[in-house]
């Protein structure tokens, strides 16, 4: 069963919530603007450790590319991301897809 990105993303803040961690508010209004605008490509979240919340760390704009926003992504530490992707269908229809990315580094690999 498919899961909506906007049903994980609330899965991710429940999570966070219940180990004491929280979630800015700015996140969830970034979401929104990515979702019904298309205003941005994509959106990095990090962990702010001094005020024990997920904040939002960089947005892409609407031009930018799957490799500017790999691009973005720290070789070292964890982060979310949302990403948002364009593509034709073999019926040549133009279609979006968002992404929801946990990114880490395990071992020296990107997993």
């Amino acid at each position: 069963m498919w899961v909506g990105v906007l049903d994980l993303w609330v899965f991710v803040i429940q999570g966070n919530a219940s180990s004491g961690m929280g979630v800015a508010e700015d996140c969830c209004n970034t979401f929104l603007e990515l979702q019904r605008k298309k205003a941005f490509r994509y959106v990095i979240f990090k962990i702010d450790e001094k005020k024990k919340e997920v904040v939002v760390e960089k947005t892409g704009g609407p031009a930018e590319s799957y490799d500017d926003f790999t691009g973005s992504l720290p070789e070292n530490d964890c982060r979310y991301a949302i990403y948002d992707f364009d593509f034709v269908t073999s019926e040549n229809c133009q279609k979006s897809k968002i992404f929801f990315i946990a990114w880490f580094v395990s071992f020296g690999y990107y997993v």
